[in-house]
């Protein structure tokens, strides 16, 4: 509200417009901005004290934050007593109460202390904001955010343009669709930045502590951040502060959150993190070229894992049976990449999964391939042997109804992989029944890495733990 508003008046001020002029087009602003916002509490509250300061200007007083701010708050809690408890209400008073109050000061010790001007006020807006906000948040929802002052700083840069681009698409987009279009693109790298930000600060590792809920814990976290802040004017105390905030980072972020890079050099097998169900890669001596198994039950997890192997061509995805949290993910897999085949084994239930994989290959162009025991497949340092399923599952037209879970799963395909690293046993969501028809085909079982059956259920026979021989005794 206060960037659109400031837009309207810049642009008035540079037309040479009046006082009365210029606050009535801010008016007419802010009056759209509700309108295309929708009235929350946040944003109510944001035009009524808006509307207060416009009309300090129209009356040529000197204008006021904070007795615009008790204005908006006093005149909507009257209007409306429930705002009272709304959450978004509280925090978004609670936060402008900061930026009036308390970061102006900050800012002014900032530059004192030899902190570049603009950087200054926007560290001590951020900071202000939240830490004045931290008790509500940790009372109403139980957790205090370490990273949000860095990641508003990072954000802040991109939040007038994105906001008033916006603001000046939605209202083109009535009036003339192709020019709405246009500042949405020019709006574009800032809108990406913003969602950027917010997408790696929400993965930071330990970014977010746990806090006790309720209004006993948000007063507790309050004291204390009076105390600490109380505690800093001392400049003692300050620099035993920073002391140990350096030493920490100094302990801490070599030893806990700095990792090798991504992917390991040279990798050979990739389990993919999909939640429940499996996406195995495997890298063939082509760089950017891997075979996928299974894809998980989502299409962003298994795209973004193939993303991050920097795998732009898959020279083969095999499906080892259809159950949803093996093929979900196939869109996201095919989505962007060059994939010569997708490879199905002889089952094809539950019918309506068979469909659904048919459709989504049509739809890539990507022809559909059959595996039966017996085949070796082989690329630029991979290998890859079918060795199940020895039997054929029911037909394909028998009733969705009549399909049984087991059934499904012992039709899993089952590979063992050859790669520079060693051998992988990869075994789908094969059951006692399925695994004692490999144990007595006589295939070659043994491997140096199992992908234990069916995500590790106890649906797996000591025999064929102990025929593939994963585990060493080395005493």
């Amino acid at each position: 509200m206060v960037i659109v508003c400031g837009a309207v008046l810049g642009l008035a001020r540079l037309a040479r417009a009046g006082p009365r002029t210029a606050a009535a087009l801010a008016a007419l602003a802010l009056i759209g901005f509700v309108i295309l916002a929708r009235p929350s509490p946040s944003v109510l509250r944001a035009a009524v004290m808006g509307g207060v300061t416009l009309l300090a200007l129209v009356l040529g007083r000197n204008r006021s934050a904070l007795p615009a701010l008790a204005a908006a708050v006093i005149g909507l809690l009257v209007v409306d007593p429930e705002l009272g408890s709304d959450p978004g209400f509280a925090l978004s008073v609670l936060a402008t109460g900061a930026l009036v109050l308390i970061a102006p000061g900050w800012a002014e010790a900032f530059r004192r202390h030899r902190v570049p001007a603009g950087f200054a006020e926007a560290l001590a807006v951020a900071a202000a904001a939240n830490l004045v906000t931290a008790p509500l948040i940790a009372g109403l929802f139980g957790q205090v955010s370490l990273v949000a002052i860095p990641a508003n700083l990072l954000a802040a840069p991109a939040v007038a343009p994105a906001t008033v681009l916006g603001v000046l698409a939605a209202t083109l987009a009535p009036l003339h669709p192709g020019l709405a279009e246009l500042v949405v693109r020019v709006a574009g790298p800032a809108v990406s930045w913003l969602v950027g930000v917010a997408r790696h600060a929400a993965v930071v590792p330990d970014g977010v502590l746990d806090w006790p809920e309720g209004a006993a814990a948000g007063l507790l976290l309050a004291t204390f951040v009076a105390a600490t802040l109380l505690a800093l004017r001392a400049r003692r105390v300050r620099v035993l502060a920073a002391a140990a905030a350096l030493g920490a980072l100094l302990v801490l972020v070599p030893t806990r959150y700095v990792t090798p890079g991504w992917p390991a050099t040279g990798w050979a097998v990739v389990a993919c993190d999909v939640g429940q169900g499996d996406a195995l890669v495997l890298a063939t001596a082509q760089p950017g070229r891997a075979v996928l198994v299974d894809t998980g039950p989502q299409a962003g997890a298994v795209a973004s894992c193939l993303d991050r192997l920097g795998v732009q061509r898959l020279a083969l995805v095999v499906l080892s049976h259809l159950h949803a949290d093996h093929i979900g993910g196939l869109a996201g897999a095919l989505r962007g990449r060059e994939v010569a085949a997708v490879a199905l084994g002889p089952g094809r239930s539950p019918p309506w999964a068979f469909a659904e994989v048919r459709r989504t290959t049509a739809a890539a162009g990507v022809p559909l391939l059959a595996l039966a025991a017996g085949q070796r497949l082989s690329w630029p340092g991979l290998v890859l042997d079918v060795l199940g399923p020895e039997q054929v599952p029911p037909p394909s037209g028998a009733a969705e109804a009549e399909v049984d879970g087991s059934v499904v799963n012992n039709a899993s395909v089952v590979l063992r992989a050859a790669t520079p690293a060693g051998s992988v046993l990869l075994t789908g969501d094969v059951e006692l029944e399925a695994q004692a028809d490999l144990l007595a085909s006589g295939v070659e079982l043994r491997a140096d890495v199992l992908k234990v059956p069916h995500h590790g259920s106890d649906a797996t026979s000591e025999e064929f733990l102990a025929e593939h021989q994963c585990l060493h005794n080395t005493s």
